[in-house]
């Protein structure tokens, strides 16, 4: 998803995010100055490891809201057409992380044609091939940055796989997508569930009142009620995650054997790791407040540059900063 409204408001995604996100996909980057933060460190257990393939490591913990993708419908559409639900839920039940960031790697570095690369997903995947009893035209809204571009061509081919006649039309943010499916004007949108179900909880309740969490279900659950409000239905969420993430090079990660945060926490008690990414992450709990909160991570300092993007990214490879703050998708995080 890409809506980390916190740190300003799911990789080049030019959406407004959500309110407990540590960056703003597209924040621009001073290149590398430092700040403050954790203490001073008293070995390099931890020091930064260059390398050339970054690997995130899980959020074992939770500190992240689960950004997960999820179809939302016209609530009267939906009710209608049960074939439509079916087909996207069918999606949901196949698409994992790891396939959106090689769907993403394919349009974002690869430079396939999105349309494309959908099309060969559904199909490589069979996805809705048993659904039947679809009809009629279907309009699946598009966010205005390549993974949703991606995600609505995956949910039109899957809808047409059902029967019905589905295109795609390209939208603006949040503010203007969401409302066009509750009235109507658009049927089906690939979402991103923390996210919108903060900005679904904030029209119906007002504002400051967030339902997410980083538990899938926990989210649906409190989401559902306000969304039959606001006029859309959540189908089944997917694995694929689009969120706030933590990066470092693989021969970091295998130098010290870790995979979760939890573990980098227990293998790095010598504070000498180091921190990279936007201007506001020292401040932020979703960034380095949280690492540090929820972790127990210490940090030598903190070196700024941008959110999720290649500054970052380069920085982490260069070896000029230990781990580093990257979106879950991001089609370079492709393995090589």
């Amino acid at each position: 998803m890409r809506l980390r409204t916190p740190l300003l408001t799911t990789f080049a995604l030019a959406t407004v995010l959500a309110t407990a996100a540590c960056g703003e996909s597209g924040s621009s980057g001073t290149g590398g100055s430092t700040a403050g933060g954790g203490e001073a460190a008293s070995g390099d257990a931890c020091a930064p490891v260059a390398g050339d393939q970054l690997v995130v490591l899980e959020d074992d913990q939770d500190l992240q809201n689960a950004d997960n993708v999820v179809p939302v419908l016209n609530t009267a559409f939906a009710s209608a057409n049960p074939a439509a639900v079916q087909a996207l839920d069918a999606v949901s039940a196949v698409l994992t992380t790891e396939d959106l960031i090689e769907l993403n790697n394919q349009v974002d570095v690869q430079r396939q044609d999105a349309t494309e690369v959908a099309q060969a997903y559904v199909d490589d995947n069979s996805i809705a091939g048993d659904v039947t009893g679809g009809s009629g035209a279907v309009v699946v809204g598009a966010g205005n940055f390549s993974e949703s571009t991606i995600l609505a061509n995956v949910y039109a081919d899957a809808l047409t796989n059902a029967g019905f006649q589905a295109t795609v039309q390209t939208t603006g943010n949040r503010e203007v997508y969401l409302p066009a499916v509750a009235q109507g004007q658009l049927q089906a949108f690939p979402e991103y569930l923390a996210t919108s179900a903060n900005f679904i909880s904030e029209n119906v309740q007002g504002s400051g009142t967030l339902v997410a969490t980083g538990d899938v279900d926990e989210t649906l659950t409190a989401v559902e009620p306000l969304a039959a409000q606001f006029g859309v239905t959540y189908g089944e969420a997917s694995e694929a995650q689009d969120q706030n993430a933590f990066a470092v090079t693989t021969a970091f990660a295998d130098a010290l054997g870790v995979s979760t945060l939890s573990e980098l926490a227990d293998a790095c008690g010598d504070g000498s790791l180091t921190l990279g990414g936007p201007t506001e992450c020292p401040e932020r709990p979703a960034c380095q407040l949280g690492l540090e909160d929820t972790y127990g991570l210490q940090f030598a300092g903190f070196q700024e540059y941008d959110a999720g993007g290649p500054l970052t990214k380069q920085a982490i490879l260069n070896g000029d900063v230990s781990i580093g703050l990257v979106f879950s998708s991001d089609g370079s995080l492709a393995q090589q």
